[in-house]
């Protein structure tokens, strides 16, 4: 484990979230909301009508300019994310998660809260200066974030479709130079 639970959930979050603005959407309406709130359970008020998820998806450019940016950039991102909202830290526990730190108040919109969540796991982010481990996919069609949190710091796709697709690409590239011998 590279990070703390939490900080990498609320990363895994922030990415999946980004990563619902490319081709499909894929927070177009309640269903892909459910979707993203049973792969991410954020406890809380959680309104499931339009205006929330209007504000999921308005939020998604601030996110991947925060996830994407230098260091330096990125830490002035998370000061300005962390200014914009009413900040009530605090410790908490609930379903399987041991304590960790709620930086919001529970009632606050959700989008309020993905985005101080965000901030709080780039404060980690930022002081480890691990900010490589978030990069745009490598698949040279896709511009969806990829998110590494391998001990290796192998992972360059946002997902085994790219991943699978360029090793495909990949391979047929070499069986074509092989037979071109």
């Amino acid at each position: 484990m590279i990070f703390t639970d939490d900080t990498e959930d609320a990363l895994r979050a922030a990415v999946r979230l980004v990563n619902t603005a490319e081709d499909p959407e894929t927070m177009a309406d309640a269903a892909d909301e459910d979707a993203f709130l049973a792969e991410f359970p954020y406890t809380g008020r959680l309104d499931r009508d339009d205006a929330e998820r209007a504000a999921l998806r308005a939020l998604r450019p601030q996110l991947r300019a925060m996830l994407l940016a230098p260091r330096d950039e990125m830490a002035e991102a998370v000061n300005r994310a962390l200014a914009s909202v009413t900040v009530t830290p605090r410790l908490t526990r609930h379903g399987d998660m041991d304590w960790h730190l709620h930086a919001i108040a529970d009632d606050s919109p959700l989008a309020d809260r993905v985005l101080v969540e965000t901030a709080m796991a780039l404060v980690d982010v930022i002081r480890a200066d691990e900010g490589s481990r978030i990069s745009v996919c490598d698949d040279d069609t896709c511009q969806a974030l990829a998110l590494d949190l391998s001990r290796n710091r192998s992972k360059r796709y946002c997902s085994t479709t790219c991943a699978n697709r360029n090793a495909v690409a990949a391979y047929r590239a070499r069986r074509g130079a092989a037979s071109d011998r």
